[in-house]
């Protein structure tokens, strides 16, 4: 018999949408001790909130998220809302005993998210960073190929971020639709929005990283504010740029803009060892290109004339997370790497093991990105403590 999990959603945006979807359908394809139950969804506008309430199947919602919070049939919070919310929320879910997941970045600085991870950790409840990247299946077989030695001794780790949404001049700041380009609602633009994935991912496969040296550009100095109507400064980064020491000795270059014409959601990354290499990109993502050079048992080197790149098809069975989806050649999309994220958040649950990446794992990355965002400010080397 399974055991319900009461969900209380904030927010009823891009993430609120997808982390529904999430909760709707990860018990259809995973078989679990807990199932979800759209208990009650949030936001400042009831009439934005309850039409998605309708569509998603919430049995109900708020208006104030603070009646959510203290409400005894919530079992967990999901912080989809704006990052400048997310320290408060977060800090009272967990004083109310809720588990809590979060939409990355953690927070607007490394201060908020320490207080964050310390009143998650004195409550005790279980906790989860939304991202979701990790949960691409041929990402996830990355972390594998690395892990079983197929890599070797790492020497360059290479990541850009493109987007280019926010190009045209005329394109407004803040409100509801825009305050990513709010910085502060958002914190920050591209680091914390984009390159934060970039750098959690590294961070998986190649381990810390341990100096950043960076530079951000911002292209429109002026935006029109979309709740003002006012002409207002931009404050956050349309482009960023840095370099990376890893704390193995490895090099890195992250690259992160909205202003790549024609880069819609471009996020790849490149691992180069001593013995392979690995290649991903996110707008072809049922692949992971691999290059093997040596042996990973014996070091040898691979003596073959066909020797070259190998691009694997992610949707045999024996890939992560494939065998709970359809028949090898079937891909999946982005939708699902939110469900195999919460599956296996419901799995930590289930077996006490806490599920990655939890607070703590958000808080390294914000440390990065705020080192980077430091770096732009003072043109100087800044050591990740």
């Amino acid at each position: 018999m399974s055991k319900p999990l009461n969900i209380g959603m904030i927010g009823y945006g891009f993430m609120g949408r997808t982390h529904s979807n999430a909760y709707r359908k990860v018990n259809q394809f995973f078989d679990l001790e807990y199932h979800p139950v759209l208990k009650a969804c949030c936001a400042r506008k009831e009439e934005k909130i309850k039409p998605f309430a309708e569509n998603w199947g919430y049995e109900s919602f708020e208006t104030d998220w603070r009646k959510l919070v203290e409400r005894d049939d919530i079992d967990l919070i999901d912080i989809g809302s704006p990052n400048n919310t997310h320290k408060e929320i977060a800090i009272a879910a967990a004083e109310a005993g809720k588990m809590v997941l979060c939409e990355k970045p953690l927070a607007m600085t490394v201060e908020e998210g320490e207080e964050m991870c310390e009143a998650i950790e004195k409550a005790g409840v279980a906790n989860m960073v939304w991202f979701n990247y990790r949960r691409v299946p041929a990402i996830t077989l990355a972390k594998q190929v690395v892990d079983e030695g197929r890599v070797g001794k790492p020497f360059h780790y290479r990541a850009t971020y493109l987007q280019d949404w926010t190009i045209a001049s005329d394109v407004p700041q803040g409100g509801a639709a825009l305050w990513r380009l709010d910085a502060s609602v958002a914190g920050s633009g591209v680091t914390g929005d984009l390159l934060a994935h970039s750098i959690d991912t590294a961070e998986w496969l190649n381990g810390p990283i341990a100096r950043v040296v960076a530079k951000t550009e911002t292209f429109v100095k002026e935006r029109l504010h979309a709740e003002t109507n006012a002409m207002q400064p931009v404050t956050i980064d349309d482009a960023c740029m840095f370099l990376a020491i890893f704390e193995n000795g490895s090099m890195g270059t992250f690259e992160s803009t909205r202003y790549a014409r024609g880069r819609k959601n471009y996020n790849t990354f490149e691992l180069n060892g001593e013995q392979g290499s690995v290649f991903f990109d996110l707008e072809d993502p049922q692949y992971l290109s691999y290059f093997k050079y040596a042996d990973p048992k014996t070091g040898e080197k691979v003596e073959d004339h066909l020797t070259g790149w190998q691009k694997i098809h992610v949707t045999n069975f024996e890939h992560p997370y494939m065998d709970h989806w359809w028949v090898p050649g079937c891909t999946i999309g982005y939708e699902h790497t939110f469900i195999n994220a919460l599956a296996d958040f419901l799995k930590g649950i289930e077996t006490g093991e806490p599920t990655q990446p939890d607070f703590r794992s958000g808080l390294r990355t914000q440390k990065v990105c705020d080192a980077v965002l430091e770096s732009a400010r003072t043109g100087q080397w800044v050591d990740i403590n």
